[in-house]
């Protein structure tokens, strides 16, 4: 985990209904690219670590027979309740717990999905545990935006402030990161190329894909942005949030004419790690 920081249950407290209209969407050709590269053909299961509100395992779904979303805060299996209901998806199962309670009796997968929740876990134990849980060639799949700046020149409303709007944050929670109760004064760690061989993954197969959609984004979207993420999560404001929502919302517009933005999606990065 994170140096100097330990887990605790408030990470994303309250961020859960923010996710949908706050987080950008992955690349809609991720499940196509991993279908392809998979053979994935309806059969099999699907385990999503620290799903979230089922960003990634609903869309993946019908790739599998069965899919299991395991996060730790009950507000996030709740809004992916929510959304397996609305969008009629019936053969996901979603459990309460930790990466590091693992394998919690849960059997074996074809793949184990982390969409961009590898780093808050111990990553050794998990993946090593990960690699005893996946049956004959199944893959250990990790998932995120690719981190290359987007072009925003031809964009038809101005990116939202995201300097400022940190700016903001930092002047109503100090300058050093928050992360539940604790603080990442050294950020989120790297290396997970080190701790898959450690664990006895192969070299991963990267595949990267393309988005590109440009999404028109209101004062309601970015504010909802700002609480979905964790250093900015809404319990961290405590009595002082409907004031910082007041300045995030007047910094918002006076950024932008009619308090509309732009945002071009960025692409999708997967590594297939297989045992």
């Amino acid at each position: 985990m994170p140096v100097g920081w330990e887990w605790d249950e408030s990470l994303f407290r309250g961020s859960a209904p923010y996710y949908e209209a706050g987080r950008l969407p992955y690349a809609p050709g991720f499940v196509d690219a991993l279908t392809d590269a998979l053979a994935l053909d309806g059969t099999g299961r699907l385990l999503d670590v620290g799903c979230g509100p089922g960003t990634a395992t609903l869309p993946l779904a019908g790739s599998f027979e069965q899919a299991v979303g395991i996060d730790p805060d009950t507000d996030m299996l709740t809004e992916a309740r929510r959304r397996a209901e609305r969008d009629g998806i019936g053969n996901v199962s979603w459990v309460r717990a930790r990466a590091e309670d693992l394998p919690a009796g849960l059997g074996t997968f074809r793949l184990a999905l982390f969409a961009q929740s590898f780093h808050w876990m111990e990553r050794d134990r998990v993946a090593a545990t990960i690699r005893g849980m996946l049956q004959p060639g199944g893959a250990f799949v990790q998932m995120s935006d690719a981190k290359e700046p987007v072009p925003t020149s031809d964009l038809p409303f101005p990116v939202p402030p995201y300097a400022a709007i940190a700016e903001l944050v930092s002047d109503y929670l100090g300058p050093v990161r928050r992360a539940g109760k604790g603080v990442l004064r050294h950020g989120t760690p790297g290396d997970e190329a080190d701790v898959l061989s450690r664990a006895g993954f192969a070299a991963p197969q990267r595949l990267r894909v393309p988005a590109g959609a440009v999404l028109e984004r209101t004062v309601d979207d970015v504010v909802a942005t700002v609480y979905s993420l964790s250093f900015s999560a809404p319990h961290l404001f405590g009595e002082r949030r409907g004031r910082f929502e007041d300045d995030l919302r007047g910094l918002l517009h006076r950024s932008a004419d009619h308090g509309i933005f732009a945002e071009r999606v960025p692409d999708t990065e997967l590594f297939l790690w297989r045992g």
